[in-house]
């Protein structure tokens, strides 16, 4: 995948999370800080992240709408510092002066959770020759709604996803990932029924799977208790072809993927210290 002249080849990517807004739903730590904010995005790259996504205002509907100048001030200086630490971000805004902001500031993927509200949008990632991510969804930004599909909620995504996409395209964009918006306009029932028929929406496509409402309804987990169902989502969003993989803990994610592949066959055992008894058992002061 090509994101702004960075060619990352592994599938899927690893995309960390880095929240500079007070209120994302499933954040135990807030990092208020510039530094803090940055320090965590660089534990994620550490962990095997391969882009971070940026975001200044949580999707949450229980919050109000930030303005725009606020959410540039969250986002820019972040996005200014780890493109000097030579980080691949993106960052997931609706809003057309903070993408255009954010881009200008060196970010390499604008991720859309509002499907094209602004068609504005589009036009700044083609003019900075930016990525996009095109996201289903039948609700206005920060707003809660469950559509009425007619029965079809599948058939909405695909056809709305295959418009915007186009739209994009007309507008110069290059690079497009479609994502089918988990729990966005959508019961947790729906949004099963659309990821079962991923295989329908195209590619590539994004899986923004980490801690969402859908796996609480499984499994009657809070979000911070949910990553044994997010890794179980991982792995089905490997299995049917995702480019990228959206994901609060990277390190588990990447441990997760690496002995998925390793017994699948698809990368070799790898070397390891025989002598490192920290493999082998935990130690126990006094034992």
């Amino acid at each position: 995948m090509n994101l702004r002249g960075r060619v990352l080849d592994r599938r899927p990517l690893l995309m960390g999370i880095v929240n500079a807004n007070p209120d994302s739903f499933s954040d135990r730590v807030r990092r208020a800080t510039l530094d803090d904010q940055v320090a965590h995005a660089l534990v994620l790259v550490a962990a095997g992240a391969d882009l971070i996504d940026v975001g200044g205002e949580s999707g949450v509907t229980y919050t109000g709408v930030s303005d725009a100048e606020v959410e540039i001030g969250r986002v820019v200086p972040l996005v200014e510092r780890l493109v000097a630490e030579d980080v691949v971000v993106s960052v997931d805004t609706w809003k057309p002066e903070v993408a255009d902001a954010a881009l200008a500031a060196g970010a390499h993927l604008l991720n859309d959770v509002s499907g094209l509200h602004d068609v504005a949008l589009a036009d700044a990632a083609a003019r900075h020759g930016a990525a996009l991510v095109v996201m289903h969804t039948r609700a206005a930004p920060k707003q809660e709604r469950f559509h009425d599909y007619g029965g079809d909620v599948v058939g909405d995504v695909v056809a709305f996803l295959a418009e915007r996409a186009a739209l994009a395209r007309e507008r110069g964009v290059g690079t497009i990932v479609l994502d089918p918006g988990p729990d966005f306009a959508k019961t947790p029932a729906e949004t099963v029924e659309v990821l079962r028929a991923i295989d329908r929406i195209g590619e590539p496509w994004l899986a923004a799977i980490s801690n969402k409402y859908f796996l609480g309804a499984i499994t009657g987990r809070a979000p911070d208790e949910r990553l044994p169902a997010t890794l179980a989502a991982l792995g089905w969003a490997a299995d049917h072809g995702a480019a990228i993989v959206r994901v609060h803990d990277v390190a588990a994610a990447r441990d997760y993927l690496a002995v998925r592949a390793v017994l699948a066959g698809e990368a070799p055992m790898p070397a390891f210290d025989q002598d490192d008894d920290r493999l082998k058992w935990i130690r126990v002061d006094g034992g």
